[in-house]
């Protein structure tokens, strides 16, 4: 059984190592401004979870073809702020800097969708989707330390501008709940997800 992983993500990917899987990379390039646009007064959790299955859905014609027997994984996160505002990549310095002057010293949610897309003969037979939320205590990094981790471009493809398992994690006090999840993909909800869809994680191991 192999698990395609629709993520360029790798912290991703380095999770799924961690844990015993090694799976195959079919990047999705789903436009995840239009997906969000299109969905009508979502909750928070629905805006992830719609856009980890649009990157699943995305890679199914060439996973159909490639591994015809196999589970498709789809991942997306953003960062839910303490003023209520849902926070993608910064995507630039100042947009990073910005943020992190909004969120420190304050905790926010972390939400990961997931979808899971089961192939059998190059069809999807079973779906799992969900999301998984972590609180976020943010410290507060003086100027000199955030210009320095600004000025790394770690900040900018992440998740509302932040790692933990990376160089942001030393302005990180805490979280509460799965740190997987923060990395970017839940191991625990995953797991749950691919029973649903009639898979163990011991089979890909």
């Amino acid at each position: 059984m192999r698990l395609v992983l629709a993520s360029a993500s790798p912290a991703r990917l380095s999770v799924l190592r961690g844990a015993g899987i090694e799976p195959v990379v079919r990047v999705s390039g789903v436009d995840e401004d239009a997906v969000a646009a299109a969905l009508v007064d979502p909750k928070p959790a629905e805006v992830v979870t719609a856009l980890a299955v649009a990157k699943a859905e995305a890679v199914l014609p060439l996973v159909a073809a490639e591994f015809p027997d196999a589970v498709v994984v789809g991942c997306d996160s953003m960062l839910l702020t303490a003023d209520g505002s849902l926070e993608g990549k910064p995507g630039t310095v100042e947009v990073a800097r910005e943020r992190w002057r909004r969120v420190a010293g304050t905790s926010g949610t972390l939400l990961t969708g997931h979808a899971v897309l089961r192939l059998r003969d190059g069809e999807v037979v079973a779906r799992g989707e969900g999301s998984e939320p972590t609180t976020v205590r943010f410290g507060r990094p003086d100027d000199v330390d955030l210009e320095a981790y600004l000025a790394t471009g770690e900040p900018l493809q992440v998740a509302g501008g932040f790692t933990l398992d990376g160089l942001g994690g030393w302005f990180v006090d805490g979280i509460d709940g799965d740190p997987s999840s923060v990395i970017g993909i839940s191991l625990p909800l995953t797991r749950r997800l691919l029973g649903e869809v009639g898979v163990r994680v011991s089979d890909m191991w």
